[in-house]
């Protein structure tokens, strides 16, 4: 079993974050994992399961300070294979307003639902926002417990669908 670091780094979005992240990483012989990395807000994000000899902050630190990326690590226990295979997604919408993610995702966790990914952005306007949310998710509930559970939150549209995945 390999000794795994969760390494997030955050900065402003820039060409070459991820082709410098990933090239410091592989030529001091550190292996990645699984990982995210996206654009929020102008800014970008990368978390990555990482494993390899000696201190990954000493690998990446002149590469996070050249970009003015936020560098932090954290041990954890992981291991590569755990995947869970997704078999719903929720599209939300509505007038932006605050509670819109607490709402959904304490109602998905009382039914049972493990939250997989969850994605959103503010669309529309300043004068008029519009909240969007993406949740793939695994549940054991009929599709129609859940809809119906989710149909009492009012201002927003709420849609469950199934995943189908094929797995060969």
């Amino acid at each position: 079993m390999s000794d795994w670091k969760m390494l997030t780094l955050v900065g402003a979005d820039q060409p070459g974050i991820v082709g410098r992240v990933t090239s410091a990483l592989y030529r001091a012989g550190w292996n990645l994992g699984e990982a995210s990395m996206i654009r929020l807000g102008g800014n970008f994000t990368i978390m990555m399961m990482v494993t390899g000899e000696g201190e990954v902050e000493a690998v990446l630190q002149p590469v996070a300070d050249e970009l003015s990326l936020h560098m932090h690590v954290d041990d954890i226990a992981g291991s590569l294979h755990q995947h869970v295979v997704p078999n719903i997604q929720v599209r939300v919408a509505g007038a932006d307003r605050a509670g819109i993610v607490a709402q959904v995702t304490e109602v998905l966790a009382q039914h049972g639902c493990n939250i997989l990914e969850l994605e959103s952005d503010v669309a529309g306007s300043s004068e008029r926002p519009v909240y969007i949310m993406h949740i793939q998710g695994y549940a054991e509930l009929p599709l129609e417990s859940l809809e119906a559970a989710l149909d009492n939150l009012g201002d927003i549209d709420v849609n469950v669908s199934p995943i189908e995945t094929l797995i060969g």
